[in-house]
């Protein structure tokens, strides 16, 4: 199995880093109360030092905006990742629990202000490709959803052999593939564009790679795929 990223991507978009961690043999049973404790902390920490209103000028967030505009991905509607987790904290929602590895990488997530999410190896056919949507993707229910659309002409995917795994690059994954207590291998991402460095992706992907170890146990990897390195098999 390989996680390919498309040439085509290092063209359109400035300073792509992506963490890739690929967690094999894990227990993801149970609840972290040390960093559900942290992302309260973070939380707290968020909340007096953002605004809602200022929060698209931060060059982090706004790196994803203009990323979002170059594929047509409606970044005012469809917000990346990142962006969703702090709005909806500035709104004074409190992150829930859902599993070992989504808690780890929303508590480094709003921790760094990355993007960073994972999916059920298990689940996956053939590879898995960070690419371009074709006009022909077959429709697909997505987290929270109940109704399978598909992705739209040259939007940013990650997908498999069977159809996309997350649409318009983070915005939201597919029900199909994601992270469940039952979840035994699993491959996670952490996605930076400039300002963020590689230097700065591989500190985080250290980290997520250490809590992983951490709580979950396991056989634990990590890569950093740019424009040197494109493709990893694992």
């Amino acid at each position: 199995m390989k996680l390919i990223i498309n040439d085509k991507m290092f063209e359109k978009f400035e300073g792509l880093n992506i963490g890739v961690i690929i967690a094999k043999d894990i227990n993801n049973k149970g609840i972290p109360e040390d960093i559900l404790k942290q992302i309260k902390d973070k939380e707290k920490f968020i909340r007096q030092n953002y605004k809602t209103e200022t929060l698209s000028e931060h060059p982090k967030i706004n790196c994803w905006r203009k990323a979002y505009s170059i594929f047509c991905g409606e970044p005012k509607k469809n917000k990346s990742s990142i962006e969703s987790l702090y709005r909806r904290i500035l709104s004074g929602e409190e992150l829930r629990h859902i599993n070992k590895l989504v808690d780890i990488y929303n508590l480094l997530s709003i921790k760094y202000m990355l993007p960073i999410g994972g999916e059920d190896l298990d689940k996956i056919e053939g590879n898995i490709e960070l690419t371009f949507a074709s006009s022909n993707e077959k429709p697909i229910i997505t987290l929270g959803d109940k109704d399978a659309r598909p992705p739209h002409e040259n939007e940013v995917i990650y997908k498999d052999q069977i159809s996309a795994i997350c649409r318009r690059w983070n915005w939201r994954e597919a029900d199909r593939t994601k992270l469940t207590e039952e979840t035994k291998n699993s491959i996670l991402v952490i996605e930076g564009l400039a300002p963020s460095t590689k230097e700065g992706i591989e500190i985080v992907t250290k980290e997520f790679k250490d809590l992983v170890e951490k709580y979950c146990n396991g056989n634990i990897n990590y890569f950093i795929l740019n424009k040197d390195k494109r493709e990893i098999e694992f």
